[in-house]
């Protein structure tokens, strides 16, 4: 059975379920991963944030805003919660 069965279980749209199984192959061993989503799924900025918020509404992701020392935005920090 795919660990990943739960999610093909879900009601979630295909743009979350393309973006979760994404997340889900880049994550390291602390479920954590920073990845460039769009670029590398080929869809727009705007399919991967409703993608994401779809995630985050049905609990499977947390996000967290990174920062640079000087205070500006760095990368965002994708972390998968547990099935």
């Amino acid at each position: 059975m795919s660990r990943l069965n739960f999610l093909y279980r879900t009601e979630l749209p295909h743009r979350a379920v393309a973006v979760y199984i994404y997340l889900a192959d880049r994550t390291n061993e602390n479920n954590e991963c920073w990845p460039a989503i769009a670029a590398d799924l080929k869809f727009s900025a705007s399919t991967v944030r409703r993608g994401i918020r779809d995630l985050k509404k049905a609990g499977l992701i947390e996000t967290e805003q990174r920062y640079r020392k000087k205070g500006g935005k760095s990368s965002l920090l994708f972390r998968l919660k547990a099935e």
